[in-house]
């Protein structure tokens, strides 16, 4: 197994990967305003290149960074100089990044059938991509593929639709917006075999709504994850006048578009892009929800922090629906719980992690989307964006049960 460790360690140096060896992340545990400040500050002092992983919230709530080799000292000084507690959660994490790799290695897919597919383990896109063709192949009257755009970099962007008949209201469901959260991905991968799975015990689930499910929805980001930088976020457009490649696609969406929450810096994780949509997986979705007009429902998954959001993200006004929202949202985090125990908070955006403008889910219910929720998968900060490959199930099972529970709501409460 060691062996295997470093092969593949050697074989991502060659192949040009970025090497994160030395790297930690720290756990900050910020006790009051002032102290939130200082470690906000952190992200402006580009030369240590630190990367939020869970960003400040309220006083007293953790803040998890992942800090290169090189900055360590400074930014562990710079706590300790401050009286910020910290963790280390991580010691090392090109560690867990040679597992990974090396467990993805002892799994590939040889495209047969989606029933020989390794849901427990992390896919490529090419492989991504290749099952949802087979799953369209074998269910050719309930599963179809649709291209709804072309990303930055002239890869197709599909959406697998499970559906019965013609003309019928839909609910949308996309994972991997942020190209580094594998988890999400291999959740959707997941979701599609079980709606079809299922179709013939629970017909009901497709009775009077159609599912749309968009797997890998920052394509060129997902693929540059595995091809060069495992910690990559952003998509990878070109931004003028600067070196630094990318928008947050969560930052770019017409809902409070560049307001707090949303960084004009082009090299920053939460870059708002240019303009509004200005990205080409944003304005995909975008008008692919205008032109089908009959979205009831809209979910878009993210990890970490096992949280379970609605809107608003950019302003503290309650969503007009919030009472519905926050009652069905109880529901599906119960359900969620009821599997493995797995806790989650709920709320809105802006209550329950912090202030974020120009969000998914805060644009799809200014369109007359009620049922717009945001989740943030496993876990809570121990392996952050590297979640072990046996954790993949589990979280899709739970995930499932309240998503089941939004789905179901929607279905009787269509409006």
């Amino acid at each position: 197994m060691k062996g295997l460790l470093v092969f593949c360690a050697l074989l991502g140096a060659a192949l040009g990967k970025e090497n994160f060896v030395g790297h930690q992340v720290l756990r900050i545990f910020p006790a009051d305003e002032a102290q939130g400040a200082l470690v906000r500050g952190l992200e402006e002092m580009e030369h240590l290149q630190v990367d939020f992983w869970k960003s400040p919230r309220q006083p007293g709530s953790p803040v998890d960074i992942r800090v290169p080799f090189p900055s360590l000292q400074a930014v562990k000084v710079f706590l300790e100089s401050n009286s910020i507690q910290y963790d280390i959660m991580i010691e090392d994490l090109q560690t867990l990044l040679d597992e990974e790799e090396v467990e993805m290695a002892h799994s590939r897919w040889l495209g047969r059938s989606t029933d020989s597919f390794n849901y427990a383990t992390y896919h490529t896109i090419s492989e991504i991509y290749a099952f949802m063709d087979a799953l369209v192949a074998e269910n050719p009257g309930l599963v179809s593929k649709i291209q709804i755009g072309k990303s930055y970099e002239g890869r197709p962007i599909y959406v697998l639709k499970f559906s019965t008949g013609p003309n019928r209201p839909a609910f949308w469901i996309d994972t991997g917006i942020h190209s580094r959260e594998w988890v999400t991905q291999a959740s959707g991968l997941w979701f599609a075999k079980k709606i079809v799975d299922d179709h013939a015990n629970n017909p009901s689930l497709l009775n009077s709504m159609d599912i749309l499910l968009e797997i890998v929805t920052n394509p060129d980001g997902f693929a540059y994850t595995h091809t060069s930088n495992r910690m990559w976020r952003k998509t990878r457009s070109n931004n003028a006048g600067s070196s630094c490649a990318g928008v947050d696609p969560n930052r770019n969406w017409d809902a409070g578009f560049g307001g707090a929450g949303a960084s004009s810096n082009p090299c920053s994780e939460t870059y708002r892009g240019p303009k509004a949509n200005s990205e080409a997986e944003v304005k995909a979705i975008v008008d692919f929800v205008n032109s089908h007009g009959n979205i009831k429902g809209f979910v878009s998954i993210h990890s970490y922090s096992q949280m379970l959001l609605y809107p608003y993200g950019y302003t503290t006004a309650r969503a007009a629906d919030y009472q519905e929202l926050d009652a069905l949202a109880r529901k599906a985090v119960d359900a969620l719980s009821s599997k493995y125990g797995t806790r989650y908070q709920y709320g809105s955006i802006i209550t329950t992690i912090y202030q974020a403008s120009g969000g998914t889910i805060d644009w799809t219910y200014n369109q007359g989307i009620k049922y717009s929720y945001t989740f943030e998968l496993r876990d809570t900060g121990r392996y952050g964006f590297i979640l072990p490959a046996n954790q993949i199930i589990p979280t899709a099972v739970e995930t499932w049960e309240a998503l089941l529970k939004i789905i179901e709501h929607t279905q009787q409460n269509p409006y």
